[in-house]
């Protein structure tokens, strides 16, 4: 149950500004501040230790030591196990707090209390300050810890705030089930009443004593409950079915001399629901090359508690051989795997609380070749997979764009074959021999002659130009290899072409020339013009 009061729950942060905010009013008001050296204080419980019995109350006084220093604030937040205690006094009770800064509030859901107050300026110096008394109430049986949490402070009377809280004490209580005041009870089923079962069909048994006539029974949540006046019976045992997850309390009295006696009560604690859902993570994820991931696992469970986790590795590799399957192993989270092979595993996660409930969870991991592998599926190549058929259809592609390339090349070379052979029919036709042939005279011969020779230095120089462009072919060739970025590759096939055509120029001028060459000698062998 939580308090109402709770509803004002205060937020850390506006916690702190309100401390520094009184402790500055109670300087202000006294119109003195004082600058002195933060020393060491202590929040500390009393009592810190002691037995008690389930269905009774005690107190906790939370005390201070300033440890020889004024102060004038104070933040006591206080947890506690709700399934063990829960608090029954709603009041804060005697403190030496004035002022509370916000109504002390508790929540018996969350396990939490909350005290936040001061008084004015010059404060207090003290090694036991009162700041609360709790009373809780014992609900069920086990040893419990009640403790600060780190939010707690002790701010110092110097004009700051300044906290100067050291340490923190802590109790510790053993919290036992009451003695029998009626017949002893015993349970077959759930013999431990400190422990959980999931088991939610319960046996009660019991003593009978000589002159005994008659037993009431009755079975709650009521640790403290008293079975009615009415006769069940002489019977020595009872059992119950399918009860609800919870602690129950079987409470039992036998009517002797036709007196109702005293009230035995038994606890069992019953949960039967598992842990609940959670995902295995694994590092670094559940496709790599490590052969040793981590696998890491947390849970919860809102009874009995979470208790351990186990794990089984199962080998699914499809080209592997059918292995046996391991048995499940304790182990804590993270936990480093065993090294494994390249292959694909599936790793079988079991969380387990107290009452023996179990719920499993499992990731599959693929653990891949380091650099380049062959498998019956495909290729690893440096962590990327490609499967056969993806490779086929790589290949097919680049056949295919080799044979558009050659096509392509086939195309343009008989192109300029074409081209070719129509301007040497246009020149042939343009240097076709008159109809009407003579003799050439010598003169003409000597300027024949002359103009071969012009020919041959013209061809000369035609064939050292050739080589020049070549060069510079080449020259472009170790350019492009050097390539980064596409603008630079761009300007390189530009420059490419260009000369490809220089080159082609020359070639057709180099061609013209060496007929025109060989018609001149033709005529100067001949004599016919």
């Amino acid at each position: 149950m939580i308090n109402p009061l709770n509803h004002t729950n205060i937020k850390s942060i506006n916690a702190k500004i309100l401390l520094v905010l009184l402790n500055f009013v109670f300087v202000f008001i006294s119109g003195l501040p004082t600058m002195v050296q933060a020393a060491g204080a202590s929040l500390y419980l009393s009592p810190n230790s002691g037995t008690f019995y389930v269905g009774s109350t005690f107190d906790v006084s939370i005390f201070v030591n300033t440890g020889g220093e004024d102060i004038n604030a104070i933040q006591a937040d206080l947890k506690f196990d709700s399934k063990k205690l829960q608090i029954a006094s709603p009041t804060a009770g005697k403190s030496f707090i004035s002022v509370w800064i916000s109504q002390p509030t508790y929540s018996n859901i969350e396990g939490t209390a909350f005290f936040q107050g001061g008084i004015p300026t010059p404060g207090i110096n003290t090694s036991a300050g009162l700041v609360s008394t709790i009373t809780f109430r014992v609900i069920a049986p086990g040893e419990t810890t009640i403790y600060f949490l780190d939010s707690s402070r002790v701010l110092l009377d110097d004009g700051k705030g300044t906290d100067i809280l050291t340490s923190m004490g802590r109790g510790v209580y053993n919290l036992l089930i009451p003695p029998p005041e009626g017949p002893k009870v015993f349970s077959s089923t759930h013999p431990d009443q400190n422990k959980w079962y999931k088991n939610p069909n319960p046996t009660f048994s019991w003593e009978k004593e000589e002159g005994v006539t008659d037993f009431s029974y009755s079975l709650d949540f009521d640790s403290q409950g008293i079975p009615d006046n009415l006769p069940e019976g002489d019977f020595t045992s009872i059992s119950f079915t399918d009860l609800d997850d919870g602690i129950w309390y079987f409470h039992i009295k036998a009517k002797k001399a036709g007196v109702w006696g005293g009230t035995s009560h038994y606890l069992v604690q019953i949960d039967s629901t598992p842990p609940a859902s959670f995902i295995p993570e694994i590092t670094p994820s559940t496709r790599t090359s490590v052969s040793q991931p981590i696998v890491s696992f947390i849970t919860t469970d809102a009874l009995s508690g979470f208790d351990h986790f186990e794990i089984k590795i199962i080998d699914i590799s499809p080209d592997r051989e059918e292995k046996e399957v391991g048995f499940f192993i304790e182990v804590a989270s993270p936990y480093k795997l065993p090294a494994f092979e390249s292959g694909e595993y599936m790793l079988v996660v079991r969380a387990f609380d107290k009452a023996g409930n179990w719920r499993d969870e499992s990731v599959k991991i693929e653990i891949i070749p380091k650099g380049t592998g062959l498998t019956k599926k495909g290729i690893w190549f440096f962590g990327i997979f490609m499967p056969w058929w993806l490779i086929i259809i790589i290949l097919i592609l680049i056949f295919l764009l080799i044979i558009g390339l050659l096509t392509l090349r086939w195309r343009k070379y008989r192109r300029f074959q074409k081209e070719k052979k129509w301007r040497l029919k246009e020149r042939e036709e343009k240097l076709a021999l008159s109809p009407a042939r003579r003799l050439i005279s010598e003169t003409e011969k000597e300027e024949l002659e002359s103009k071969k020779e012009q020919l041959e230095k013209i061809l000369e120089d035609i064939i050292k130009e050739e080589k020049e462009i070549e060069k510079e072919v080449e020259m472009i060739s170790d350019k492009e290899k050097e390539v980064k970025t596409s603008e630079e590759k761009k300007e390189i096939e530009k420059e490419r072409w260009e000369k490809e055509q220089k080159r082609r120029k020359i070639e057709e001028d180099r061609w013209y020339v060496e007929q025109e060459k060989e018609k001149i000698a033709n005529i100067i062998k001949k004599g016919i013009k």
